[in-house]
């Protein structure tokens, strides 16, 4: 009898079951894939929308994306200026592996063997691509990649019920929007400037305070842009079934922004509209925020697994949408990876890592501070008056710090300090989230390898047809040069017969390492005065001995013109002379103040065909370049 009711529960309970799979049909998957959409805003950080940031602008139509969207609270663009970012975003990889990080391109670079722009799989997958109009890709674009990319370039010249991946880019909010003249000030702004917020690090003045407001005005311009996109795609029905992603193309654009790696210059807004038909292909439902952190080295990935489409072997990035993509998944990313080399003719070499709320820099040339001469930059009025205030001594420690010498770490909780103005790499309390990230840092650069442990002109002559190969084929070296770098983070007296090793290796470039390591140290070093002394005489790369004469002239031992100077006679490499005038604009500029009379008669004319060469001496000569 028992077993009888039990079968009896049984077969109830299997109808029940039945009845509700019945009644609650499974609904299907869309037969075809998605469209994608790209809004892209230029030269941008986080900071300036009110979605993101109490203090930014109030943008209605972005946030019309994000009633049915995903807020990305941690999007972070690789670099901080535009080609190389781009060339992150068009790659899926990391521009110090593959040799895109220098902005603006004195060479393009191929992709990595085996590995195409990434539009090319969709194309493969039957998608039609379109970008209008900006590319800037330090890369070789084979013609597979676009269907279209012009300034015509639309998603409505598709093959009927063909699925589209459209990129349209605004430069509304560019940096040449803020190189506006003292008669511009006097017009004002739509923007109340005194209710506008002027970061900490910046002088508080009334030029700061109108550069701020026009830039609100900026985006809210751009806002309407991207509104008038929105509504097209609603108008012809495409909502329903169209992922659109709004993010800016890296950070920027008030001084200290672009071009530099810090949160405003990399901390990038990310929207993403999910259509109602592909909700199943989000970790999370929509108008909700995400806080894993997302990379532009991941947007391409991301596209390919939206679409179905096949995702290359070869590429650094992970997608964060689409089939497999889990909310955990997404929770779990912390970690974003940035670098910063060569902007137009300002040179440096800095790589970061944010990894939850700390920030990590390192300056692998410290002695090459931020406010150093870029002539775009000082194309702003603000630029101009930051450095005068500086020269002037009317600017707090944090406001200052832009015209010194750098440490070689810098840790930031940018949680608490959201404009990076209190570093806290000697504090007690951190040291081991210092070690933890230092480690971290190390084995990146050591492992993809980093190409910029080579001077840019050596990778153009030598590395350039292959960049990927050549980094595997010189890992081991690199890693050395990388080692060599970092003996600045550790006392001298422990690491002193070690740099005269690389001093007097017959290897160039732990030559070149070392030597930079002894300006580094300063004063510390001066014991190797005249074996660098030496080397600023007789090393047979001009660029050592530039170095070895900085290192002189850093700890005012001996005046660098003359050394400086005939290696720049000698030159007959436009990278090369790039390079060795940072040097000498470095040494002509204050705090040093040796002044150079450069004799442009002993220049082989070869060399006026680089730009930076050109705009380099027309500032050491007083002279504005841009207003040729």
């Amino acid at each position: 009898m028992a077993h009888f009711k039990y079968v009896m529960v049984l077969f109830f309970v299997t109808i029940t079951l039945l009845n509700s799979c019945k009644s609650e049909p499974k609904l299907e998957e869309p037969a075809t894939p998605p469209n994608i959409v790209w809004i892209v805003s230029e030269d941008n950080s986080k900071h300036y929308l009110s979605l993101f940031d109490e203090n930014g602008a109030e943008t209605p139509n972005i946030e019309r994306l994000a009633t049915n969207g995903l807020i990305y609270t941690h999007a972070f663009s690789n670099a901080p200026v535009c080609s190389s970012a781009r060339s992150t975003l068009i790659s899926g990889c990391y521009g110090p592996r593959i040799g895109t990080n220098f902005h603006r391109k004195m060479q393009i670079v191929p992709m990595p063997e085996g590995v195409e722009m990434f539009p090319y799989y969709l194309r493969k997958a039957g998608y039609y691509t379109s970008n209008n109009a900006k590319e800037d890709y330090n890369i070789v674009k084979s013609d597979s990649v676009w269907d279209d990319s012009s300034k015509k370039a639309t998603w409505k010249n598709r093959q009927e019920g063909q699925p589209f991946f459209h990129v349209v880019n605004f430069g509304s909010t560019h940096e040449y929007n803020l190189h506006f003249t003292e008669e511009d000030v006097k017009k004002g702004t739509i923007t109340n400037q005194d209710s506008v917020f002027v970061q900490p690090n910046h002088p508080q003045t009334d030029l700061f305070k109108y550069t701020v407001a026009r830039y609100h005005d900026k985006i809210k311009g751009m806002d309407k842009q991207v509104g008038q996109v929105i509504d097209e795609l609603e108008k012809e029905g495409l909502l329903d079934n169209t992922f659109i992603f709004y993010y800016g193309d890296h950070g920027g654009v008030l001084p200290g922004s672009k071009g530099y790696i810090n949160e405003m210059g990399l901390h990038v807004p990310l929207i993403v509209h999910v259509p109602s038909k592909y909700e199943h292909l989000a970790p999370q439902s929509p108008a909700s925020k995400v806080d894993g952190f997302v990379s532009f080295i991941d947007f391409g990935p991301t596209v390919l697994n939206l679409a179905g489409a096949e995702i290359p072997d070869g590429i650094d990035g992970k997608p964060f949408l689409g089939k497999n993509i889990s909310k955990e998944n997404i929770s779990e990313r912390d970690e974003t990876f940035g670098y910063a080399d060569r902007f137009d003719e300002k040179y440096d070499m800095v790589r970061s890592l944010r990894k939850g709320k700390f920030k990590y820099e390192r300056n692998y040339q410290p002695f090459n501070y931020d406010g150093l001469m870029n002539n775009y930059r000082y194309k702003q009025l603000g630029y101009r008056e930051w450095k005068q205030m500086f020269l002037d001594n009317k600017l707090n420690e944090a406001q200052a710090l832009f015209f010194m010498p750098k440490a070689a770490e810098y840790l930031y909780d940018v949680e608490v300090d959201p404009y990076q103005t209190d570093n806290l790499a000697g504090n007690p309390e951190y040291e081991e989230t210092l070690k933890s990230l230092r480690e971290n840092m190390t084995s990146r650069v050591k492992g993809m390898p980093d190409l910029s442990f080579y001077p840019e002109f050596y990778l153009i002559n030598n590395a350039f047809e292959n960049p990927v190969a050549f980094g595997q084929a010189h890992k081991a070296d690199i890693s050395k040069y990388v080692d060599i770098s970092n003996y600045i983070l550790e006392d001298f007296e422990t690491v002193k017969t070690k740099i005269e090793s690389s001093l007097n290796s017959n290897d160039p470039w732990k030559r070149y390492w070392g030597l930079i390591t002894c300006s580094n140290f300063g004063e510390e070093a001066k014991g190797f005065i005249d074996k660098i002394k030496t080397i600023s005489k007789n090393d047979e790369e001009l660029i050592n001995r530039v170095r070895a004469a900085e290192f002189l002239g850093l700890i005012k031992a001996e005046n660098p013109f003359k050394i400086m100077t005939d290696a720049l006679y000698s030159s007959d490499d436009g990278a090369e002379a790039s390079l060795i005038l940072n040097s000498i604009v470095l040494m002509n500029d204050y705090p040093h103040n040796y002044k150079f009379n450069i004799d442009k008669s002993k220049i082989k004319p070869e060399l006026f065909k680089e730009r930076n060469v050109e705009w380099r001496l027309l500032y050491l000569q007083g002279e504005n370049p841009y207003k040729k």
